[in-house]
């Protein structure tokens, strides 16, 4: 005799509960029930009656106990991938009874590398906070260029702001690419080198330079030196910040490759300049990537709306890095 198929929408509906799923997920981060009841301010038995109620409701154990904790069982970790689902959508629901209620106040989480938020981001953040100032933006560092899109899968990014250095082929990501970002060789206004009129990349093979560290998906400095027929040089110094890299090459000692979304906006504040030197393959176009099947809020709309016209902007004729 076959088994009957469980009646799981009368499951879901009268005992399988958000409270007890949240409760699970708080277990399995922590890995403990003492450490997830404590975090939850409940008591242990409270906890363990949450996850029993909950395996009772499924029909399958949840929690494997081992000598350092607990760890979820396949079917946890099946139910949490797509409770995290749930999850963001009913936030989303939040957001979008807030803005409803008040369209001036809200939240927007950016994903972003560096040299996108020291410049072209930053621009548009300050642009949009003028007119929603009680709109709360957070920004965290995020690398679009491995192409593995973790902050959006995990939901804790409402968009990824990025270079595409290849296609993306992620049936779940949608990319909207806004403009090409052009990479300029850059010397302070004080280098001798910002005083001459024609020069060439293998001139400046012996000047120090500033590169990002060394295997780098997004650096595209041997790019630049290859694409010549050069051998990229040896670096005076290697880091990922921006505020170090403008600050050295500011001094007039140190030259470094910059995209142009990074240099416009930072030329004038640190006194740099682009040497008249062509790296013709060396522009990627900047891009939107968020989940397709994700609704955004109507605040993060908003937001890329106002990405969208900066962009434009830097397109139009006269804007120069």
């Amino acid at each position: 005799m076959s088994r009957s198929t469980p009646d799981w929408e009368s499951r879901i509906g009268r005992r399988l509960r958000l409270r007890d799923l949240h409760i699970l997920s708080t277990v399995v981060r922590w890995g403990s029930m003492a450490k997830a009841a404590s975090h939850l301010a409940m008591s242990q038995p409270a906890v363990s009656e949450a996850i029993a109620s909950l395996e009772a409701a499924l029909g399958v154990r949840l929690l494997d106990r081992t000598p350092q904790g607990v760890e979820p069982t396949l079917y946890a970790s099946a139910l949490l991938k797509r409770g995290l689902v749930v999850f963001d959508e009913l936030r989303q629901g939040i957001k979008d009874i807030e803005f409803l209620a008040d369209p001036t106040v809200g939240e927007v989480r950016i994903g972003c590398h560096e040299t996108l938020a020291a410049g072209f981001l930053a621009e548009v953040i300050d642009q949009f906070s003028r007119k929603y100032p009680r709109v709360l933006v957070h920004v965290a560092h995020a690398e679009t260029a491995t192409q593995e899109f973790r902050e959006l899968r995990e939901r804790t990014v409402d968009l990824l702001l990025g270079r595409m250095f290849k296609p993306v082929a992620d049936d779940e990501i949608d990319a909207e690419v806004l403009f090409q970002d052009p990479y300029f060789v850059v010397a302070g206004a004080r280098s001798p080198w910002a005083r001459r009129r024609k020069i060439a990349l293998a001139d400046l093979l012996d000047e120090p330079w500033i590169f990002v560290p060394p295997n780098n998906v997004t650096a595209p400095f041997e790019r630049a030196f290859s694409a010549q027929g050069l051998e990229l040089p040896r670096a005076g110094v290697t880091s990922f910040s921006a505020a170090i890299r403008m600050q050295l090459v500011a001094t007039g000692r140190f030259l470094t490759i910059m995209p142009g979304s990074m240099l416009r906006p930072n030329a004038e504040r640190w006194d740099l300049k682009a040497l008249p030197i062509a790296l013709d393959t060396l522009s990627f176009p900047v891009a939107i990537f968020k989940l397709k099947h994700r609704t955004a809020s109507p605040v993060v709309e908003k937001f890329a709306e106002h990405l969208r016209a900066a962009a434009k902007s830097m397109a139009a004729p006269g804007r120069k890095a």
